[in-house]
């Protein structure tokens, strides 16, 4: 009797042990498994202007005005030169440009400012290029008359002068200016060291060689900035790397570029740079100035414009452009479509003034390069652009969503029977008043003026360019890590870090 009581006490203690092993088993389960969870949820989040190596060198930029009237402004493109206007004509054909959506590009009275030094490089190098005559000064004073950019297509490449001018305007206090860029006078506190040659007008005009066949006077410019850039502290110190160089115009800076390929490039495209001199990673996409005036107040409709689709433009293209001739035989009979040779000539902006507003859609195909001027006169027009150019890169694309206001269609469809022309009547009224909608929304991030605007063309490329900062100093600073070894120099690195083609010249 006395062994069978034991044995059950035996057993009860056995499983009140069980019973007590399993629950703080369970239980220490179930708290494992809540740390774990904890541990795998989203870290709160951290300020990236924390994570910027030496951020101290961008600073917020205070602007206050009040006390500073202009008497004058230069309008961006009327008849053949830019001209001065009383700021009360402008302010009316501006004020849109004041507001523009936030959802896409933000816009922060707090926005960060990006320090640059420019070069107080002789006057041929930029204003003696427009027959400014130096008075004891390297720059004109932008307070009074400024000197006048040529007109017709020369404008389309003209962002030199209009980021120049915004340097120089940065300087003048109480000045009515935007605040994405300043000029500052002590290179240790620059962001970026701006290079103020005007290569695009050089190029278009002083690129033919003389009646006796010497060197054009853009070949010799070039070879003088070269010469000048190499003898800079700045850019031996760098390599060239904090450099930003303005190269718009497919064919300017054609001899200096692959001397100066460390910098930062401003091109409109890459299409006739090899992707070792020039590529989205290192340089940065700017627009061409439309040479057609802004469509101001309008009140259009997918009904009022009677035209489907619109191209006028050169259609026999070398390279890339062979897309032109092939559609221009498949749309040339469609009753709605308007598909011709065209020309600045005459009246040529007048005429592509009023096909594009009276149009639904501008064709915009790849040329003798990817990009052209029309995409920017089919955005100043309000005709949703349809791009047939496979190799394209768009200004601001990294913060900028094309596809809300463009059609992009690739070549090889394009050019395949019906499918273009089908693609585009299959476009829905409703779409098309959206994308409509869309283009009089980031129209003003394409708009050269003086003085610039908040967001505005000059005010979007100094943010793209700021964008750039953090990867220059990035290379800068590994190419640093063996300067002290006495066996290899940074320009040894430099030298072994890219193969410049021997025929590339």
């Amino acid at each position: 009797m006395t062994e069978k009581n034991v044995s059950s006490i035996k057993v009860i203690v056995s499983r009140k042990s069980l019973l007590l092993l399993f629950t703080m088993t369970s239980t220490l389960f179930l708290m494992s498994w809540f740390f774990v969870l904890r541990s795998t949820t989203q870290p709160q989040s951290i300020d990236n202007n924390e994570l910027i190596p030496n951020s101290r060198r961008f600073s917020n930029y205070n602007n206050d005005y009040a006390t500073w009237t202009p008497k004058k402004y230069v309008e961006p493109s009327v008849g053949n030169r830019a001209i001065l206007v009383n700021s009360k004509d402008a302010s009316s054909s501006s004020s849109s440009q004041d507001s523009y959506d936030e959802g896409k590009c933000k816009k922060n009275n707090e926005e960060v400012v990006i320090k640059i030094f420019m070069y107080d490089l002789p006057s041929k190098f930029h204003f003696g290029l427009l027959d400014w005559k130096e008075k004891n000064s390297v720059w004109p004073d932008i307070r009074g008359a400024i000197p006048g950019y040529p007109g017709g297509l020369n404008l389309q490449h003209s962002i030199e002068f209009w980021l120049t001018l915004d340097l120089l305007a940065s300087e003048i206090p109480n000045a009515p200016k935007a605040s994405a860029a300043v000029r500052v006078h002590n290179s240790s506190e620059a962001d970026i060291i701006f290079v103020p040659f005007f290569s695009s007008l050089s190029y278009n005009r002083y690129s033919k060689t003389n009646q006796h066949g010497q060197k054009s006077r853009n070949k010799v410019l070039q070879e003088e900035l070269v010469e000048y850039l190499a003898g800079q502290e700045l850019w031996k110190r760098s390599g060239g790397k904090d450099h930003l160089i303005l190269a718009h115009h497919p064919n300017s800076m054609l001899d200096a570029r692959v001397k100066l390929w460390p910098a930062t490039f401003i091109l409109s495209d890459f299409g006739r740079y090899p992707p070792n001199i020039a590529n989205v990673e290192k340089d940065v996409i700017a627009p061409y100035k439309h040479v057609i005036n802004s469509y101001v107040n309008d009140t259009s409709t997918f009904d009022t414009r009677p035209t489907l689709l619109y191209f006028q433009g050169a259609i026999y293209r070398k390279d890339g452009g062979v897309a032109r001739q092939e559609l221009f035989y498949l749309l040339k009979d469609e009753k709605d479509v308007h598909f011709s040779f065209g020309s600045v000539q005459k009246d040529g902006i007048q005429k592509a003034t009023q096909g594009m507003r009276s149009s639904k859609f501008c064709l915009n195909i790849a040329g003798d390069t990817p990009s052209s001027n029309r995409l920017f006169d089919a955005i100043a027009s309000h005709c949703v652009p349809v791009i047939i150019s496979d190799a394209i890169e768009l200004p601001y694309e990294d913060v900028l969503d094309y596809s809300d206001f463009c059609l992009f269609v690739p070549t090889r469809d394009a050019i395949q029977g019906n499918y273009l022309i089908n693609l585009i009547r299959n476009v829905t009224k409703d779409e098309w008043t959206r994308m409509w909608n869309r283009l009089k929304e980031v129209e003003a991030f394409f708009e050269f003026q003086f003085p610039s605007k908040e967001g505005d063309a000059v005010q979007m490329i100094w943010q793209a360019v700021a964008r750039r900062v953090p990867a220059v100093r990035l290379k800068m600073n590994k190419s640093k890590r063996f300067s002290r070894c006495p066996s290899t120099t940074t320009s040894d690195i430099v030298e072994k870090s890219i193969h410049v083609p021997s025929n590339f010249w």
